[in-house]
């Protein structure tokens, strides 16, 4: 059980991007939104094309739904199911975590935390000295 951000934090702010290694040995970046009982947790990836919801800068939401940047489908915060757009009749495939005393902990055996943040946040070169003119 993994220790990741408190219920307070993702509700001030809108949402929590973490980074874990999923089920099939690959990073997966993950997103914890309000909702209204607490929390839940989802894949950081659009059903209709994995368009990322979080690219770095929180996850776009609307009255209690994501929000795809790329198409404007719109999926429920709570169940994360989509009824309109590219992804309508799709589900948000789902990450479980838990609450304790406004803690909030991954709990999802198929997921294991590596870093705070996105994919991109730990990949490629550390300074600009790469790029030739």
């Amino acid at each position: 059980m993994q220790q990741l951000t408190t219920v307070e934090t993702v509700h001030d702010t809108g949402s929590y991007l973490f980074t874990a290694t999923g089920p099939y040995g690959d990073r997966e970046e993950v997103v914890v939104v309000p909702c209204e009982d607490g929390v839940e947790a989802w894949v950081n990836r659009c059903t209709h094309e994995n368009q990322r919801f979080d690219t770095g800068r929180g996850v776009p939401m609307r009255d209690g739904q994501l929000r795809c940047p790329r198409h404007g489908s719109l999926f429920d915060a709570c169940e994360g199911d989509c009824d309109n757009g590219e992804a309508a009749g799709t589900t948000l495939p789902g990450v479980d975590v838990a609450e304790r005393h406004g803690t909030v902990f991954l709990v999802d055996d198929d997921y294991e935390f590596h870093h705070e943040g996105g994919t991109d946040d730990d990949e490629g070169p550390s300074s600009s000295s790469h790029l030739q003119l």
